[in-house]
């Protein structure tokens, strides 16, 4: 890849939600840990120890451990909570 294409790479922010917030994130991808470091920079009251899952719609959703890699869409929706949370 040349630095020009890996700099409009680095440049590309995606719109997602964060337990219904909005979060600005540097994709396409990220993964489980960007994420929520990104939410938590910007107000989302969450850990980075907390479980992330992306809602995938119809009921279904998708656990993304730290070091998963996740392309991004805008408007994606993720929800963080504690591991010890059974709701």
């Amino acid at each position: 890849m040349s630095v020009a294409a890996e700099e409009v790479q680095a440049l590309h922010v995606v719109d997602i939600i964060v337990n219904r917030h909005p979060v600005r994130v540097g994709g396409p991808e990220a993964t489980g840990l960007q994420i929520k470091e990104a939410a938590i920079a910007q107000g989302v009251k969450i850990q980075v120890s907390f479980q992330l899952s992306e809602k995938l719609g119809d009921h279904k959703t998708k656990v993304i451990g730290n070091t998963d890699i996740v392309t991004l869409h805008e408007g994606a929706i993720f929800v963080a909570v504690a591991e010890d949370d059974n709701s």
